[in-house]
């Protein structure tokens, strides 16, 4: 878990947060047990408003460019204003990963 808890305080560095999550989904890849390569992030913060979901997504990989240099593949963000959080009230569910050896 050590770039999991690297990507919650970089996160929580770079953010003035209302909600976050992050959540390891390697294991629902082909990657090797105990990887940390794919999360999923959701993080609700004021900072969004007026803002769309590519700047959004920016801003969070810029805040998180050493992660992403260092192992993480890839990320499934979820950003929210608070308003449009208390809306939402939940997260979607993660599709299963049909790649590598996973494929049917």
């Amino acid at each position: 878990m050590v770039i999991q808890k690297s990507i919650e305080k970089a996160l929580s560095d770079a953010f003035d947060i209302g909600y976050m999550a992050v959540e390891n989904e390697s294991h629902m890849h082909s990657v090797p047990p105990n990887s940390e390569t794919h999360f999923k992030v959701t993080l609700v913060t004021d900072e969004f408003v007026g803002q769309r979901q590519v700047a959004r997504h920016q801003k969070i990989y810029k805040a998180l460019a050493e992660q992403m240099r260092n192992g993480v593949h890839a990320l499934a963000l979820h950003t929210y204003t608070v308003e449009e959080w208390q809306q939402a009230g939940k997260v979607p569910s993660s599709p299963n990963c049909m790649g590598g050896s996973k494929k049917q």
